[in-house]
């Protein structure tokens, strides 16, 4: 069972409770804290409320959120396969896909599909996560690197932490910019008005750096490759934010989305490693997905 407590403040005066406990608890989605306020796993001061309930300054809410099995089931889903060896899996990641259970999505994440797909998978991360080295977001596709056994968890985490992992994404942006390249060095934290997005500032951040280049340029967009120094949560769609020039699609981070995409157009397009085995310098690439290459084709037509 995990809980969490937590004290209405002032500014938060009046907000639905589900409103409110979905700004608050990053992990829980809206339907999900709906769900548990219809079970009674909510309360405030105590008590049972309704969805629509309007929480008062000082009121304490209480969510208890029961664990689900240990046991991750396996269910076939599509992967595609970049690359595999008896070490390693290297996948190009779906959109609209968790990386792995939380609540909400227990049954349709990479790793229920992986489970399905291979016997063994690194144990370093717990049984909900097996073979997780490093994350995407739900709605960023691209490259995602699995580890079959310890030895290759152990070996490519560190090279994670030790920034020797060269990751570069392709994003298509709101705007033209007045550089053909350049770099981004702008810390980044939570942000102090939404606890579930993050935000350049200067205090409660840590050092975040993008560099990036011009691909391709369009009317009013432009096709950027970005590569990323330091992996911290939402940094490219943070950084091109505060550039004012946001990710296509990345309502949330300040997109018009004119172009009506689904989703932002974020892609993980290319990742350099050393074998976590052998030590052999290995670089992968993915496609972009078709969504991603529909707009493209778009604005190709416009131009």
């Amino acid at each position: 069972m995990k809980e969490y407590s937590l004290e209405v403040e002032k500014k938060d005066q009046g907000k639905r409770i589900d409103k409110y406990l979905t700004a608050e608890i990053s992990e829980l989605s809206r339907s999900f804290i709906q769900k548990l306020i219809e079970a009674e796993e909510i309360t405030v001061n105590g008590h049972s409320v309704e969805k629509s309930y309007g929480i008062n300054v000082g009121d304490f809410v209480k969510v208890k959120v029961k664990e689900k099995d240990a046991k991750v089931k396996a269910v076939e889903m599509e992967l595609d396969i970049v690359y595999e060896d008896q070490d390693i899996i290297v996948i190009n990641k779906e959109v609209d896909r968790v990386v792995h259970p939380a609540p909400g999505h227990y049954n349709d994440t990479v790793v229920n599909a992986l489970l399905a797909y291979v016997d063994n998978l690194s144990a370093i991360n717990g049984v909900k996560r097996p073979g997780i080295v490093h994350r995407l977001d739900k709605d960023t596709s691209g490259l995602l690197i699995v580890a079959k056994n310890d030895r290759s968890h152990k070996n490519l985490a560190q090279q994670f932490k030790k920034r020797r992992v060269e990751k570069y994404y392709y994003a298509l942006i709101e705007g033209n910019l007045a550089y053909e390249k350049g770099k981004i060095d702008a810390p980044i934290g939570r942000d102090p008005n939404d606890r579930k997005k993050m935000a350049v500032r200067k205090r409660n951040s840590k050092n975040a750096v993008s560099r990036f280049k011009i691909i391709e340029e369009f009317k009013n967009y432009t096709l950027v490759e970005v590569k990323i120094e330091t992996g911290r949560t939402h940094q490219i769609r943070v950084h091109f934010s505060y550039l004012g020039h946001p990710i296509v699609g990345d309502k949330k981070y300040g997109s018009k989305n004119s172009l009506k995409a689904e989703r932002q157009l974020l892609h993980a397009k290319r990742l350099i490693i050393n074998h976590p085995v052998s030590g052999e310098k290995m670089e992968f690439e993915a496609e972009l997905k078709s969504d991603f290459k529909d707009v493209l084709a778009e604005l190709r037509k416009e131009n």
